[in-house]
Order: C-alpha cells, then structure tokens, then sequence
C-alpha cells in the first residue's frame, strides 16, 4: 500500500523537520521543503525527497507543490511550518521588514493553501491542512509586530480556509506554539533574564520542545483527527490562561 504524501514546509530544521519525523513514524511520506539548500540533508536523513522553494514566491510555491505531485501523487496532508520573525523597534520598523514577515508567514500560507487543496481536489483526496500560527496570535509582544500580525492572520485564515474546504471534506486547522526550545529560541536561551521573563507567564515552568509541537501537527494531520476542523491548538504550558505573573 502505497503511504500518504505529506508535504512540510520550513522543514530544514527546527519544529518543521521534526514535523517531518514524526509524520514520518505516523505513516505518512514526507517531502521536505524549504528555502535552505539545507533541506536536501535533512531530508535525506529521513530517507525522503527534498526541494527548495522560498515559500514566499507565490510562483515558486505552485511548481514546486506540482513538481511534488507529478514525482509522488498529490498531497494527503500539509504541514505548512515555513515562517520568520522579524524583531525591531515599533517606532522605526521598516515597511519593507513588515513586509517581508507579511509576504511569508501569511501569503506564503495562503499559497501553500491554496495549491495544496488545489492538488487533493484533483486527485479526490479527502486531505489534512495544519498551519504553523503562534501564540503570539493572542498575546502581543511590541517588538515583533510583524510576526504578530501575520499569525493572528494565519489563525483567521484557518478558520476561512476550513469553510471553504469543507465541502470538499479537506480539513484545515494550526497549532499555535508558546516558547519552544528551537533556533528561534537561541536569544532567550542564552539570557538567564530573558529566560526568567519567558518562564515566568509560563505555567508549566519549562519550554516546549519540537517534539510535543509535531506530535499536535502530526495528530491534526491524522484520522484521529477526523472531525476537528478551523480550530487552532495552542502548545504553550499553559500561559494563553495565565492572567497574573507568578
């Protein structure tokens, strides 16, 4: 029997390829896809097809993703994790900074979307959409107003693109992730104050891993997931009900 295809993007490292491997372990045939030539390693450590695509070129996103479905069949899922963050000053944040966060974390996934139902439509695949939004889509943090924006989008966007899909049996729904262990993270890290901050409006005391992120996309992706569509599920310890400092 021939595994379903699951298309992850950003997948060159971090939560996207962790993705990846546990999407993987569930079934699935992974193809990786990110703008790092990186990809093609890390794909190959999982024995899968790698391509390279910078997500926010609309154009390169549709061949690639018909690429993808001429090599191994169309999509049963996608996992759209690629996304950046921009950090800077409200007050002096360029257009072109806010922009460019825009064009990939919220037109990139309306793209990536887009084709990718467009493909399981084709091929009567009664398919899977998981989004990469953030907790930031609810808690706001000045410093990164682009990023969030655009996952405050993306978390609207799953909703619309749930309507829109439902008739063709296509779920779509994000995960939204607090403060997670990856390279994102490195700044925090490495700043015992800044980690104190982190931790202190997270609950569970401790940061997330790749891992807990992939298993919540791996199950949206899944059957066991078969009636759950437009919602976003937040991996964060806890702080989205934190109303005090503690």
């Amino acid at each position: 029997m021939t595994k379903p295809i699951a298309i992850v993007t950003g997948a060159a490292q971090g939560i996207g390829f962790t993705c990846a491997e546990v999407l993987a372990e569930q079934g699935f045939a992974p193809v990786l896809v990110d703008v790092q030539e990186k990809v093609l390693t890390s794909a190959e450590t999982l024995g899968a097809p790698g391509y390279i695509c910078d997500m926010a070129d609309p154009a390169a996103v549709k061949a690639t993703f018909a690429r993808i479905a001429e090599d191994h069949g169309a999509p049963t899922a996608l996992a759209h994790c690629a996304g950046i963050a921009v950090a800077g000053d409200f007050l002096t944040c360029s257009v072109e900074d806010f922009k460019r966060v825009i064009d990939l974390n919220l037109t990139g996934t309306f793209v990536a979307n887009q084709t990718a139902a467009n493909l399981m439509i084709a091929a009567g695949i009664q398919g899977a959409i998981v989004n990469m939004s953030s907790i930031a889509a609810l808690l706001a943090n000045p410093a990164i107003s682009s990023y969030v924006a655009s996952k405050a989008g993306v978390t609207g966007f799953t909703k619309a693109a749930s309507l829109a899909l439902a008739p063709h049996n296509i779920r779509v729904n994000a995960v939204g992730p607090g403060s997670i262990d990856t390279a994102m993270m490195a700044a925090v890290n490495s700043n015992p104050a800044a980690m104190d901050t982190a931790m202190s409006r997270t609950p569970l005391k401790r940061m997330g891993t790749a891992r807990e992120v992939a298993e919540a996309v791996a199950f949206l992706a899944g059957p066991k997931s078969s009636y759950i569509t437009g919602e976003t599920l937040y991996i964060d310890g806890g702080r989205q009900g934190l109303n005090y400092t503690c």
